[in-house]
């Protein structure tokens, strides 16, 4: 029993580095296995393959023969044909890890910047077309749609976007009440062409409107928007963050002006906000 006792844990050694060889030899003749795989997958443009024997090739990277170069054709031709298919975030994770690589070449630094620069030009196009949701959604690979209060592409066009809305929406209202003088102002703050576009009917109306005014009339606006003694570009701002608040526009023109020390003045045919 004593004998039994002493050569048990010989065998468990030796039984152990028994295994450990089989797999080490394992791994190394599936290691020497690879690069053939790895060529046949290119042969027959099996890119997915590709990508994974040479994955594989790069973890076994301690032993003879593993290589980059291999996993930069193959994430350089997959990023590539996922680009062609219009799978654009697919495409632009594995261009950057790409350029992430050694294998990175500058000519993959390059094509991954022409990529960006498409998505934005192509947001931009869907933008000025009129559709929001699309740009945005061109911009979401790029990390760049925003939506979380920062000051990405996606937040500038989102911003552009409400603003030019309301002020439609505000044109509409006074024009409703015959103010005609504000809602032309109104008018002229719309930014986006889409937007200039809708409002062409209201601009007519008020364009007539304001052509049957009497003399005396359009000369108390003569020499354009009436002067604010309040700084203009903090009352605008004041007033759009109330309207994002979910007040409405006029509420939140006499909201601003009285944070600004003024008062809201009729003058004319228009609204003023003075000290």
């Amino acid at each position: 029993m004593a004998l039994l006792h002493h050569r048990l844990p010989r065998f468990w050694l030796a039984l152990t580095l028994g295994s450990l060889l089989v797999a080490v030899g394992g791994l190394y003749w599936w290691e020497r296995q690879l690069p053939g795989r790895l060529r046949q997958a290119q042969a027959r443009g099996d890119l997915d393959a590709c990508l994974r024997y040479s994955e594989q090739m790069a973890a076994l990277s301690w032993l003879p023969g593993g290589t980059p170069l291999q996993q930069g054709r193959c994430r350089r031709d997959k990023a590539t044909q996922l680009w062609q298919r219009r799978a654009w975030a697919d495409a632009l994770q594995m261009q950057r890890q790409l350029v992430a690589s050694s294998a990175a070449t500058p000519a993959d630094r390059q094509r991954l910047e022409t990529w960006q620069q498409e998505l934005r030009s192509e947001a931009i196009n869907r933008f000025q077309a009129g559709d929001l949701e699309a740009a945005l959604a061109a911009l979401k690979p790029l990390g760049e749609a925003g939506g979380r209060g920062g000051r990405a592409l996606g937040d500038e066009l989102r911003d552009l976007w409400n603003r030019s809305r309301l002020q439609l929406q505000r044109a509409e209202r006074l024009s409703g009440e015959a103010r005609w003088w504000e809602a032309l102002d109104a008018l002229n703050r719309i930014e986006h062409p889409w937007w200039q576009q809708r409002g062409q009917a209201v601009r007519r109306r008020v364009e007539a409107a304001l052509s049957k005014l009497s003399k005396g009339d359009r000369e108390r606006d003569s020499h354009g928007s009436l002067p604010h003694t309040v700084p203009e570009a903090q009352l605008d701002a004041l007033v759009q963050k109330r309207i994002a608040a979910g007040m409405n526009e006029w509420q939140a023109f006499e909201a601003a002006c009285r944070d600004l020390g003024g008062k809201v003045v009729e003058a004319g045919p228009e609204s003023a906000c003075q000290r």
